[in-house]
């Protein structure tokens, strides 16, 4: 591949997020790219290509660490970015699957008695507003 962009090797990155299961990442679904980053580091970072942007080929996910002065601090903490944000990715494709299953269940779901009785009850009363109305001139 290019020199910038650097596939991985096939090995697998086990990482633990606190609270969470273990996010299993695939070296071979990972596409890592560098370049010279900015900010604090120097001469360092402006020779040197320390800036690391990683990207999760199945999903899409690109996660950018340029912070560090060394290009390895930055490959790490990118591949926590990239953990973090394909656990958050399922987290909200679980809550909105979660949030669909509910609103069909609640859209299936029979209405209880004490609704169907006000709903009868706001049908009277409205049948009773609308026969104390007049007749408009020219009807029967």
């Amino acid at each position: 591949m290019m020199e910038n962009g650097k596939r991985g090797n096939g090995k697998r990155l086990g990482c633990t997020e606190p609270g969470s299961e273990e996010m299993k990442l695939e070296e071979k679904d990972l596409v890592e790219e560098f370049s010279r980053s900015g900010g604090r580091g120097g001469q360092n970072v402006q020779k040197v290509e320390t800036k690391v942007v990683l990207r999760h080929i199945p999903t899409g996910v690109t996660v950018v660490a340029q912070e560090e002065r060394f290009r390895e601090a930055n490959r790490i903490r990118a591949r926590k970015r990239m953990v973090a944000a394909l656990v958050e990715r399922e987290r909200r494709i679980r809550l909105a699957k979660a949030a669909e299953r509910s609103k069909e269940r609640s859209r299936k779901a029979k209405r209880s008695w004490g609704a169907t009785r006000e709903l009868v009850e706001g049908k009277r009363q409205r049948a009773k507003i609308k026969v104390g109305r007049g007749k408009w001139r020219g009807e029967g």
